[in-house]
């Protein structure tokens, strides 16, 4: 579907979010959001902002596919998302997206200290990226 697409990587100290390009292709990490009681708010004006046509949420999943603490505080998480904005929230499966992301910036030089920072959004591209190029299978 085109039209900018957000994800969030939702974590207990940062809320890791990307947005997608106009056209629902490329992925593009923001800055992190502080987990916390303002974090919904925060989602919400960048829903606004980029006139998102829908949230992406990551769901981490345990390996075998079942859903543990992790995975319930981020459908709680999500829910609140869902009373906040107009427009749909998703979950996605996000199992290895953090891996994915930290092989990416360590090919990029950067070491587990000084990526820490962008962790979190890197993982939500990936996240992202990952909700983009499926949807873009189905479409086919």
């Amino acid at each position: 579907m085109p039209g900018v697409h957000l994800a969030c990587d939702f974590g207990t100290a940062r809320i890791g979010v990307a947005r997608s390009d106009p056209a629902g292709i490329l992925a593009i990490p923001l800055d992190a959001i502080a987990a916390g009681p303002d974090a919904i708010g925060a989602v919400g004006a960048l829903v606004s902002e980029y006139k998102a046509v829908d949230v992406v949420i990551g769901l981490p999943l345990k390996m075998d596919g079942t859903a543990g603490p992790a995975a319930e505080s981020a459908r709680a998480w999500a829910a609140m998302v869902a009373q906040a904005v107009d427009v749909p929230v998703e979950l996605v499966d996000e199992r290895l997206t953090t891996v994915q992301a930290q092989r990416g910036l360590h090919q990029a030089g950067r070491n587990v200290r000084t990526s820490r920072a962008v962790i979190d959004s890197a993982s939500a591209v990936v996240l992202l990226q990952s909700y983009l190029d499926a949807q873009r299978k189905s479409d086919l």
